[in-house]
């Protein structure tokens, strides 16, 4: 595709990456097949190719227009097109210069600003864990569309405390604490019975995916840097214990914990501290081979102490888009289930297709988010499981919101095996 950028985004480090991956694409249009929004839509304007020719248009001078941010919008980023693109167009950092590029020209509504900014302000605030609770403590009075957003409160049992050689850092900066405080207890469970340590650290915040999408680059990029801080002495290569991995069990965050490098690497006081987090960050998913002797150990006992008649749990896994499509990781859920004994299916059709949460996407875009979602549940249903799991904090909230299926983290059912393993072997001394 050849260019001619306009002069403010020419030789700025925007339009050189822009230019770049614009140069890139042969405007096949295999992208369009895999899109969620051009198959609900069937606007060429509403997929991958037709997108990318609109930011084109606003980099070379073209004025943008509301439509324009519109078509935008409506892209839930789940970068399904990077999957299936054969000339390796990096379409979501492309989506992001383009956003940043429309929203300095178009001013939004005062109800989209209000709403924009009590998401950004809101979920990433000290506030929003009271304020979780709180709703929790009155969710049956709450009306339908906000308690569908509150997930009901669940114990999430101890955090382990024995210490190990090994040691990982787990992120706490998420709404994920919050709303379902249970999944990062689990995952620490788990590690600690595969010997790994997990550091809590409470000065870290929000990883810098809400307000990156939702046009606040530099709040953003101030999330990361504040990261930054509050994780570097455990992460610089000559601490005296270094941790050998960030481990993100939410792969929204994990998506751009490996993109900190590139995210900031204009910054002299950061790039190269942000290329380290990048190369230490890690899905929780990417230790499990690494983890399965230890694991399948542990569960031996229970297995064997588990009437027949009482089997573990029929699984139906949502791979989310972050991670298959965004951190290119697939299957590795579903093996390193198999492999400690669970039955687990991907649906038959459309495993690839987003669910619609993506971040605020549901709140921002409710009609689409909606009709994917139940396009998404028809798809698992047709497993027969007794629960689904997904390795994501928003898949999991909204596809709780549409279905009476219970819909949880994997590393829970993970976590209530070993928990099993554990009481068996007390039993047995």
């Amino acid at each position: 595709m050849q260019t001619q950028l306009a002069p403010p985004y020419l030789g700025s480090p925007d339009g050189q990456t822009a230019q770049d991956i614009l140069r890139k694409c042969v405007h096949c249009g295999f992208c369009t097949a895999t899109c969620p929004t051009y198959q609900l839509l069937g606007d060429e304007l509403d997929g991958p190719r037709g997108r990318i020719y609109l930011i084109k248009q606003v980099l070379e001078g073209v004025t943008p227009t509301e439509r324009t941010q519109q078509h935008l919008d409506r892209c839930l980023t789940c970068r399904n097109c990077e999957s299936t693109c054969p000339s390796g167009v990096e379409y979501g950092k492309l989506l992001d210069i383009g956003r940043k590029a429309v929203a300095a020209q178009v001013p939004r509504s005062s109800p989209q600003r209000a709403l924009r900014w009590l998401l950004k302000e809101g979920l990433t605030s000290r506030a929003f864990a009271p304020a979780m609770r709180l709703g929790q403590a009155v969710r049956p009075l709450l009306p339908a569309a906000l308690r569908a957003k509150v997930p009901q409160r669940v114990a999430p049992g101890p955090w382990p405390q024995r210490p190990h050689a090994r040691r990982v850092l787990l992120p706490e900066g998420c709404v994920q604490p919050a709303m379902l405080p249970h999944i990062n207890h689990a995952s620490a469970r788990v590690l600690d019975a595969a010997g790994l340590q997990v550091l809590r650290l409470p000065q870290g915040g929000c990883c810098g995916a809400l307000r990156l999408h939702l046009d606040d680059h530099s709040g953003a990029l101030a999330q990361m840097r504040a990261n930054i801080d509050a994780w570097w002495p455990h992460v610089r290569p000559d601490s005296a214990q270094p941790v050998e991995a960030i481990v993100s069990n939410a792969s929204g965050c994990g998506v751009l914990l490996k993109d900190y490098g590139h995210q900031l690497r204009h910054d002299p006081a950061y790039a190269a501290k942000a290329q380290r987090v990048s190369e230490l960050a890690r899905d929780i998913s990417e230790l499990l081979p690494d983890l399965l002797p230890a694991l399948q150990r542990k569960l031996a006992l229970a297995d064997a102490a588990r009437s027949p008649a009482v089997p573990r749990p029929k699984l139906a896994y949502h791979p989310p888009c972050t991670l298959q499509h965004g951190q290119q990781l697939r299957g590795g859920v579903e093996q390193g289930l198999r492999a400690l004994g669970f039955e687990v299916q991907t649906a038959r059709t459309e495993a690839h297709l987003c669910c619609g949460s993506a971040g605020t996407y549901s709140v921002l875009q409710a009609g689409l988010s909606s009709q994917l979602r139940e396009r998404k549940l028809g798809h698992l249903g047709e497993l027969g499981a007794e629960q689904i799991v997904s390795a994501n904090i928003g898949c999991i909230t909204h596809l709780q919101s549409g279905t009476q299926t219970p819909v949880r983290h994997w590393i829970e059912v993970l976590d209530e095996a070993l928990t099993a393993a554990a009481e068996a072997e007390a039993a047995a001394v």
